[in-house]
């Protein structure tokens, strides 16, 4: 099978280094001298570094028409601010190629009011919708952290698509010993599991910053989850993928897990730093930072109650502090659960 994946990013070559141990994988990034570097080196040493490059993988620059031709699925590895283009880049030449996604997020609303035209962010299959609503698209998401994939350490995903083909490319292409891939056909479930837990995991990270103790967390994500299915079942999903691995599963990750970069940024605000301090020092994108507004805005125009995401970004815009928000929570009126 022939794999393109384009974005060199962390996730991007994670999935590329696991599936070229089984398949061609041509790994394209828009920066050539990142190519050239990766070429020389064998290795990601700007996003992964510690993960050789396997033979089957190849780092390229090439004409994007040319290097589709001749691929069995294409994927798409870039943040939920480059789909669009990524995807305008690829329609007109990916004819009956599945293509498939891997940010988590909604698109930010155009400052400009055009675009959209809406006054919420676009999930992923939204934007696809917009761009080509013909194409052979789904999702590729679910707990996973670049490092632990890359070291064959063992992952389960979900790949979705309302295409049989897309779900069956996917698990062809990244099924294995390690690296479970199961089908489903709730994509909008599993969007927004993808995109709300990103803010979640901010949120626990100003409470483990906070140092509340395991008590709060585990009420934070327990609420939060609730929250997130809320939403999802408002745009249409079905309640079951929020207890799956692109729900509870992602959402238990990103929440705790130390590799989890959203989940430090609620942490380094917790401490008292300010967020472009908080994002410079990253160095990586932390999608629940772009996205809260949005996930936040998206819940308001449909009338779902999301406290937990509004505390957030209210930190995220400086309105109030960690331990303010906080309070903001402990001090809700009692309701039945």
């Amino acid at each position: 099978m022939n794999l393109l994946i384009l974005g060199a990013g962390a996730w991007g070559t994670a999935l590329a280094v696991q599936a070229s141990r089984r398949h061609t994988v041509n790994l394209w990034a828009r920066d050539a001298t990142h190519v050239q570097d990766m070429l020389a080196q064998r290795l990601n040493q700007r996003y992964l570094p510690g993960h050789a490059l396997p033979a089957g993988l190849t780092p390229t620059h090439a004409p994007l028409p040319e290097l589709i031709q001749h691929a069995d699925l294409v994927v798409l590895a870039a943040p939920m601010a480059a789909l669009r283009l990524m995807l305008l880049e690829v329609a007109p030449h990916v004819h009956n190629t599945p293509v498939a996604w891997l940010c988590k997020g909604f698109e930010a609303v155009n400052p400009t009011g055009s675009g959209s035209g809406l006054n919420h962010g676009l999930m992923g299959h939204e934007v696809q919708a917009q761009v080509e609503p013909a194409m052979l698209a789904g999702v590729l998401s679910g707990p996973s952290f670049a490092q632990e994939v890359a070291a064959g350490q063992p992952t389960a995903l979900v790949a979705a698509s309302l295409h049989a083909s897309v779900r069956q490319a996917l698990v062809d292409a990244f099924h294995a010993d390690n690296l479970r891939v199961y089908a489903n056909v709730d994509v909008v479930g599993v969007e927004t599991g993808g995109a709300v837990k990103n803010v979640l995991a901010i949120a626990t990270g100003l409470c483990d910053g906070l140092q509340l103790g395991l008590n709060a967390r585990a009420a934070l994500i327990t609420r939060g989850l609730a929250e997130m299915t809320r939403l999802g079942v408002a745009l249409g999903a079905k309640t079951d993928t929020f207890m799956g691995l692109s729900g509870l599963g992602d959402l238990v990750l990103t929440a705790t897990g130390d590799l989890s970069r959203n989940r430090q940024v609620g942490m380094a605000l917790a401490q008292g730093r300010s967020l472009p301090e908080v994002l410079q020092s990253l160095g990586h994108v932390a999608e629940g930072v772009y996205s809260a507004h949005t996930v936040f805005n998206r819940a308001k125009s449909l009338g779902v109650d999301m406290p937990i995401a509004a505390a957030v970004v209210s930190v995220l815009q400086g309105q109030v502090s960690a331990g303010q928000a906080v309070a903001m929570l402990m001090g809700r009126d009692a309701k039945g659960e």
